[in-house]
Order: structure tokens, then sequence, then C-alpha cells
């Protein structure tokens, strides 16, 4: 029998094969999905097979996650704490999805992730196995055995294995929406992560002083093009992840509550999501009514909370994402940006559907549809709630 072990390269994944194989004396196949990381096929194949797996299996899962995940982060404006851009929680969901569909595959009797205790990516994983392997052993090293960053590195230079010192320094995943750093920084509150940690943005004090203007073309919601060109949706971030990252876009440190209930702090580059997130929710406030944009914001909030808690299976997402795409019927235009050392900044929108309309009113200035009596009668009506709870409570 065989363990499939989800496999990223990094330390922790790294440990795991000799590990499992020293432990279990059993097959190791290693899995690694690419949501968007920096990963080179080749080095990771010859990495695995070092490590003593007996093959590696690699899969482009980039467009599966923009489909089934992303693209309804972007319709729903979703930044947890108004800030972070969930750039690994659905990640890991569709990554333990495709582990689960080459254990099955390859006939694997177990399931193996590095993933610590914690975390909120153990709990990702694990729901998902549950779910859909619910036969299966699953194998959680790093949780079990209580293992640090430096057990795992003692563990590998004692069996010969190079460790790179920046790998132990500071944990990064890489993604398709963005990148996320841990280091000794975020292990308190108060301290910044160095420019240097950051993998792969420009420091904003040293993006270029002319800053940039982009225009980025939306239909029912979704991003189709930039500054005109027609793109295919992950191409296109992943251009917008570049422009973004060479002015300095999207650096940032998220303090949130994680899955188990402690509060966690995380730094993150995230240059894409937010230029899309800026644009779209600009879009939506141009083509929506207000009691839309309303009822959207609370359920996309509740929508963002889920996929950071591991729920994506739950079936009340596929009721929210119904409501989500019918809300983007009108949400077709464009949104000129300007990334200025990282800042991102509306410059203007346009829509077919724009409800800005200057032949009804001029806000402010004068209207078409009503005359100042009618003004003067609705203002009272308006406030009519709010003065008879104060009569009624003040009366004594």
């Amino acid at each position: 029998m065989a363990i499939a072990l989800a496999f990223s390269g990094g330390l922790d994944t790294s440990f795991c094969v000799p590990y499992l194989r020293e432990k279990y004396d059993k097959d190791v196949f290693t899995v690694t999905v690419d949501t968007g990381a920096s990963l080179d096929q080749t080095i990771l194949s010859t990495l695995s097979r070092k490590l003593g797996a007996v093959k590696h299996v690699h899969i482009d899962a980039r467009e599966s996650l923009y489909e089934h995940y992303l693209k309804f982060l972007i319709i729903g404006n979703v930044l947890r704490g108004g800030v972070y851009p969930l750039c690994v929680g659905a990640e890991r969901v569709v990554q333990a999805r495709e582990v689960v569909r080459v254990a099955h595959e390859v006939g694997a009797d177990a399931i193996a992730h590095g993933s610590t205790g914690a975390g909120n990516d153990q709990v990702r994983f694990d729901s998902v196995v549950h779910l859909l392997a619910d036969g299966m052993q699953l194998i959680t090293p790093i949780r079990d055995e209580g293992l640090t960053r430096q057990d795992t590195t003692k563990f590998l230079l004692d069996r010969g294995f190079e460790v790179s010192e920046k790998t132990t320094s500071y944990s990064i995943n890489e993604g398709l929406w963005g990148t996320t750093i841990g280091g000794k920084e975020t292990l308190g509150t108060t301290e910044p992560l160095p420019d240097e940690a950051y993998p792969n943005t420009a420091s904003p004090k040293h993006a270029p002083e002319a800053g940039i203007d982009i225009t980025i073309q939306f239909k029912n919601g979704l991003p189709i093009a930039l500054d005109g060109e027609n793109l295919p949706p992950v191409e296109l971030i992943i251009r917008l992840a570049t422009i973004g990252a060479d002015h300095g876009i999207g650096r940032n440190i998220h303090i949130g509550d994680t899955i188990l209930g402690l509060k966690g702090r995380i730094g993150f580059e995230a240059p894409a999501p937010l230029i899309l997130i800026t644009a779209h929710r600009e879009l939506e406030k141009l083509v929506l009514s207000k009691w839309q944009r309303y009822q959207k914001d609370q359920l996309s909030d509740f929508y963002g909370m889920l996929v950071h808690e591991g729920q994506y299976y739950d079936p009340v997402m596929r009721d929210i994402e119904a409501l989500m795409i019918s809300s983007q019927e009108v949400v077709t235009g464009s949104v000129a940006i300007r990334l200025y050392k990282g800042n991102i900044n509306v410059l203007g929108a346009e829509s077919p559907y724009s409800m800005f309309d200057t032949g009804v009113a001029i806000y402010g200035e004068e209207s078409a549809l009503w005359n100042g009596r009618d003004a003067r009668s609705f203002c009272k009506l308006n406030g009519l709630q709010g003065y008879l709870a104060h009569k009624a409570r003040t009366k004594t």
C-alpha cells in the first residue's frame, strides 16, 4: 500500500517524505497541486526523488481554483477583516481535493499533509479528506508529533539533506491569489515584516515615481480585459500581480481569528486581488441599488468567513453563490485605476447600466423628477420614526 502526500517542496512537506517512509515502511507518492506558486516541476520532481518518494505528480489547478473559488471572492469583494483577500483559504480546498483524487488513482490507503496543530490549514485539509476519502487513513506528522521547524530541519540535516536558511526563517505560501508570509515578527503584534521578507513586491518607497494608470474591463462582475486586451482570467490575474508588484502594491499584515479560536497574525502581498476588488467594488457602486449592495455585502462577508473556516462544501455556499451571480447581471463596464507607490486609487468608472443619471438629478444641485415642496415632505416623513421614538421616550 502507499501514502499520497500533499507536497509543496517546503521544509515541512520535505521532512514528511523520509519520515513517512521510515515510520510506515510504505511507498510515498508526492502530489503538488499548482494553485499559482512559482513552482518548477523539474526541481520539485527531482527533490521528491531525492527525498525518497516513488513518484511525483504535478497538477495545474489554477483554472479550477479560479472557476470554483476565486471568481466568487471577486464578485463578493471578499476581504477578511476588511484587509486580507483570503490568499490561501480557497487554495487549500482545491489542493486537498486533488490530492484525494490522486490517492484514489494510485491505490493509496493513506493521505498525509504537513500542517501544524495550531493553524487553519489542518482544518481545511482534514475536512476535505474526511468528506471525499472517508475510508482512508489521515497522517499528519507535524501535528501529531508537535514538531517545530527546528525539529524538522534537524531531522533532514541529520539524514544528509540540504535545508535553506531562508526556509527556516520564514514560511512562505505563494499562490495565484497572493502570498502569505509567516516569521518571527508575526508571532507578536507590534513588529512589521522587513522589506526582505516580501518575496515578490517592490518596496513602495523604491517603486517608480511615475506610477501607472490601467483600465480593467468587467462583464457580469468578472474581469475580462486589461487596457482593452481580452485575457483569460488566470493570465489577467498573473499580469495584474506583476504590474502591481512593480509598484509596491499589496503588502500588509492581517490580525484575525483562526478557526481554532486563537488570534493569528500573518503578513501577505496580494497585488492582483486588491486591485481587482477595488475596481469591482467601484463598478458595483455605479450599477447596483443600495439595497442590492447592502444585502450582498452581508452575505459576501459570511461567505468569506465560511471559506476561511473550511466550510466550502456546506450547501449554504451554493445558495450564496447563486445570489451573488444574480447580483452581477448588470456589473459590466470599465474602471480606471492608478497604481502609485503602494497605493490603489480609482480614477473613474463607466457602464452601460450606470445609475448615475444626470438627466434625472445632479447631486446637490437640481432635480427633474421632484420640486422643493416634494423634498420638504420627504425629509419630514423620512425622520418620522425617529421623531415618534424620541417623543415617546422624552414625554416624562
